[in-house]
């Protein structure tokens, strides 16, 4: 496998490009180590070399996607998660930990989050459903990156209709969290689940809009109705009582007042 690796390594950077590095940069805001590769030929060469090891046994494969990820080249780590996702079909439940891994160690961005996540995870949920009790473990996380992995591991079986009370038990956990790449993870996920539950997601986003982020509510219901939407952004005018105490004289004396 070191020669694969090495191969591929080697063909990254025969077709790096300063320009491709420099505007991949803007799309982040914490720093990002690129070869400068564009996605679709990445997307190409893992294809190409997947076909020349998938006959390799999968603890193999794994090993070779660990160390991609070692190098934290956006581009490798891609090859990784590509190459993993391939795999899907021989996941078994001990592969969880190693994912687990992968995210806590090697995912440092939302892309790394949600390419790994979205893919090899999604589908390793779907099949051992029962390791969702993991990803809202995950939601506890002081790791932004986990917490955001516990979202958007479920982005694919949302759009399929899966799962919406394990959706909403994890959103309840990330409600308020105050990281806005997590905030944005989850009202995606959200949205997703809207495309099949509509009703349960508007009534959901209803029930929780006065402590939900106006970021995560706009995620959420991107895909409704302009009504729906409407309804959702509109703020409330229910009366608010404020208190406040001030000294007049000496004495303490307190004021009540109303914003409608």
């Amino acid at each position: 496998m070191d020669n694969i690796i090495s191969e591929i390594r080697s063909k990254l950077k025969k077709h790096a490009d300063a320009k491709t590095r420099q505007a991949a940069q803007r799309f982040f805001k914490e720093k990002i180590k690129l070869h400068g590769v564009r996605t679709p030929l990445v997307a190409k060469i893992a294809k190409e070399h997947f076909h020349l090891i998938k006959h390799k046994p999968k603890k193999n494969i794994f090993a070779a996607c660990e160390k991609f990820l070692q190098s934290a080249y956006m581009e490798e780590s891609f090859i990784a998660f590509d190459w993993s996702r391939s795999l899907h079909k021989h996941y078994e439940p001990k592969d969880f930990k190693t994912f687990e891994r992968w995210v806590k160690n090697h995912v440092s961005n939302w892309a790394q989050c949600d390419t790994l996540c979205n893919h090899t995870i999604g589908k390793f949920v779907e099949k051992y459903p029962e390791f969702i009790k993991e990803l809202k473990i995950w939601t506890k996380s002081k790791n932004r990156w986990v917490r955001r992995a516990s979202a958007v591991a479920l982005i694919i079986p949302a759009r399929k209709g899966l799962y919406l009370k394990d959706i909403f038990e994890i959103c309840d956990s990330l409600l308020k969290d105050k990281d806005d790449m997590v905030r944005k993870g989850y009202g995606w996920l959200l949205k997703e689940a809207s495309r099949t539950h509509q009703k349960e997601v508007f009534d959901y986003v209803m029930k929780h809009k006065d402590i939900m982020p106006r970021t995560s509510l706009r995620y959420a219901i991107e895909k409704m109705p302009k009504d729906l939407k409407k309804k959702a952004m509109a703020r409330n005018n229910h009366v608010k009582i404020f208190d406040f105490v001030r000294g007049v004289r000496g004495k303490t004396k307190r004021y009540r007042f109303k914003k409608l």
